[in-house]
């Protein structure tokens, strides 16, 4: 198969031809139809995932067609059109019994723990756990977009956040993950507020249901501008970046008994960031993580999918090939253009 293939972190990716992968008694391979390139896979090749053993073939967001099955899958044949979430569980442990496969202790996610799906073709274990049935109605390009920053943003709205009608909600940072939450937050009948350091991303962010807009760039207290927007703060707010600045504003910025949510990656220097920890207590704030979403959950996503109350598909702004997709990789810390970009053409 071709692959996108790094044997050093932080040296150039390559294209390479490599051994097709074999499914696990319990997995299956999916020849790749699409796969996403999130700023998770950057994080990656620059070495910030412990979980990663070189060499190393990167991409955790895909959508395909079943191509083998391994000896214990009883759920999944050849030929079944299917994603899958970022990350898996193993069925088997404490959390995955009580139905939390995305912080399972034995967790499976294609990219980092094992081969990614910058490839021709991917290896899932634990399928009949964690592989999801896709409808007749939905690509394989804006299935794949779902697999990380879509779904991980639904969970963290729809089930962490618990976002009510007419709750004011901030999303810091308008990369894929907060136009995401934007979406979804706005379907949930929420009023959101979309922060960000470029116009033209915040322009996007109110086409796809962001109330108000605020340039951090070119805004010297956000917090306060946030605050004035909602009338006394939000009751919900995201760091979509992952950043100490971006953590600390979505904090600051929320009324009393207000909810945080962290879904933006905080790696390396950022990994401890300074937080309002006298605010938390005074306000009764809650701060709660959102790291992926069960495969059992897709239903009421791709339900809302379906009658249009979500359109995925608006937040892809490039389709590129596997060959381009090099360039891309390591160029994520740009953070140029707006939008998902889908690698559909393997």
């Amino acid at each position: 198969m071709r692959a996108i293939y790094f044997e050093q972190f932080r040296q150039p990716p390559r294209l390479e031809t490599l051994a097709d992968p074999t499914p696990t008694p319990r997995g299956v391979v999916v020849k790749v139809g699409a796969t996403g390139l999130c700023r998770s896979d950057w994080h990656g090749w620059m070495g910030h995932d412990a979980d990663i053993v070189l060499p190393h073939v990167p991409g955790h967001e895909l959508a395909g067609t079943i191509q083998a099955v391994g000896r214990d899958v009883r759920r999944w044949r050849v030929g079944d059109r299917v994603t899958v979430p970022f990350v898996g569980g193993c069925g088997d442990c404490f959390e995955c019994r009580t139905g939390n496969h995305q912080v399972c202790e034995k967790q499976f996610q294609p990219g980092f723990t094992g081969w990614g799906s910058f490839a021709e073709y991917v290896a899932i274990d634990y399928a009949d756990t964690n592989v999801v049935a896709l409808p007749d109605w939905l690509d394989f390009g804006t299935a794949a977009s779902l697999g990380c920053r879509f779904v991980t943003s639904f969970r963290a709205i729809v089930d962490q956040a618990r976002v009510l009608p007419g709750e004011w909600v901030a999303i810091h940072g308008c990369g894929g993950i907060g136009l995401s939450a934007i979406m979804i937050a706005a379907a949930m009948g929420a009023h959101v507020v979309a922060i960000d350091v470029t116009d033209e991303k915040l322009e996007f962010a109110r086409s796809i249901g962001a109330h108000a807009a605020v340039n951090a760039r070119t805004t010297t207290d956000v917090v306060g501008a946030v605050k004035e927007i909602t009338r006394g703060g939000a009751h919900v707010s995201m760091d979509a970046l992952g950043h100490p600045a971006t953590c600390f504003n979505s904090i600051a910025n929320l009324r009393r008994r207000g909810r945080h949510l962290q879904v933006g990656l905080m790696v390396d220097d950022h990994a401890h960031p300074r937080i309002p920890m006298d605010r938390v207590l005074a306000h009764e704030l809650q701060i709660l993580g959102s790291h992926g979403m069960q495969a059992f959950r897709y239903d009421a996503m791709l339900s809302m999918i379906e009658v249009g109350k979500l359109a995925p598909r608006k937040l892809i702004g490039s389709e590129i090939s596997l060959d381009d997709a090099v360039d891309a990789l390591v160029q994520m810390d740009r953070f140029q253009g707006t939008g998902i970009t889908v690698i559909t053409r393997l």
